[in-house]
């Protein structure tokens, strides 16, 4: 049985490598990596130019997966940055005694009926728990990160510094499953800019330079007010949070004025359903913060 187990996961990590995807082993029954970690590193084989961690040593190499995976019933980890991938989680309430609290399904279908758009169709699985994760592709050049809330509640995202737990896995709270959609689609667009950070502006001091940068912030600015009218419900305050700290390093270098933002994303907020002041309060912390920590880097230019 133990071997029928193994073998099981082993064509899972290989599925998952023929479709391109970086695999590196879980430990049995967990979520958890097995690999060693830096304080316990040999110094040998795959890190003796220095500790590898597990993002760096998953592969596609189909003879380093038969190795890996013939040493135990290795769950299967799925790194999503090297893999191109962005992984869209959406997890379960955590107090499932309440049936009327929203899961992130429901909560995500809203963000996309609300965004225009029908839910995606694209490679998905339902996880342990009974959430689920949508698969996605990033575009050529495209780095994102992590993220817990950004997109709306029990919605959270696995790109570069992540990791998911593959189809064919594992642990005592169940099994996880491919669902539907064979192929993995490539993020929409109007995903992509929720999460996408803000773009570093343009350095330099030329008055060309300046003109430029002020041009690039008030591009900014529609954006992010546009952003902030589209929010989710969940996700409102999160978005106008996010905004008005990327929107504040233009007041800091003196490319937009703080009444014009404050205008802008106030107006943004309340036609996204937050009271006005909800909106005000947290413009006037996300800002403060942002300023204070984007004036440096002007004068330093």
């Amino acid at each position: 049985m133990t071997h029928d187990v193994r073998s099981a996961l082993l064509n899972a990590a290989l599925d998952a490598a023929e479709r391109g995807w970086h695999v590196f082993p879980l430990r049995p029954g967990t979520k958890r990596p097995a690999l060693h970690g830096e304080a316990s590193c040999p110094g040998t084989g795959p890190c003796a130019s220095g500790h590898r961690k597990w993002e760096q040593r998953a592969t596609t190499d189909p003879d380093r997966i038969r190795a890996a995976w013939s040493r135990a019933s290795f769950n299967v980890g799925v790194a999503t940055g090297p893999s191109r991938l962005v992984v869209v989680d959406l997890d379960m309430p955590k107090d499932k005694s309440s049936s009327d609290a929203p899961g992130g399904t429901a909560t995500f279908r809203a963000l996309c009926e609300r965004a225009g758009h029908a839910v995606p169709t694209t490679y998905r699985t339902r996880t342990a728990s009974g959430g689920e994760h949508l698969y996605f592709t990033t575009p050529a050049g495209t780095r994102l990160t992590n993220t817990a809330g950004t997109i709306g509640e029990l919605v959270d995202t696995r790109a570069w510094g992540g990791y998911v737990v593959a189809a064919g896995s594992t642990t005592p709270a169940g099994t996880y499953e491919a669902l539907c959609g064979p192929e993995t689609a490539a993020l929409p667009g109007w995903l992509l800019n929720i999460l996408c950070p803000a773009p570093k502006t343009p350095q330099g001091s030329s008055v060309a330079m300046t003109g430029q940068s002020r041009r690039y912030a008030d591009v900014a600015l529609n954006n992010e007010a546009r952003n902030v009218a589209s929010a989710p419900s969940g996700a409102r305050n999160a978005v106008l949070l996010r905004a008005a700290r990327a929107l504040g390093r233009f007041v800091a270098w003196g490319d937009l004025p703080r009444h014009v933002v404050e205008e802008a994303l106030q107006e943004a907020g309340e036609a996204a359903g937050l009271s006005a002041a909800e909106c005000r309060s947290t413009l006037r912390s996300a800002l403060n913060w942002s300023i204070r920590h984007n004036h440096a880097r002007r004068q330093a230019a």
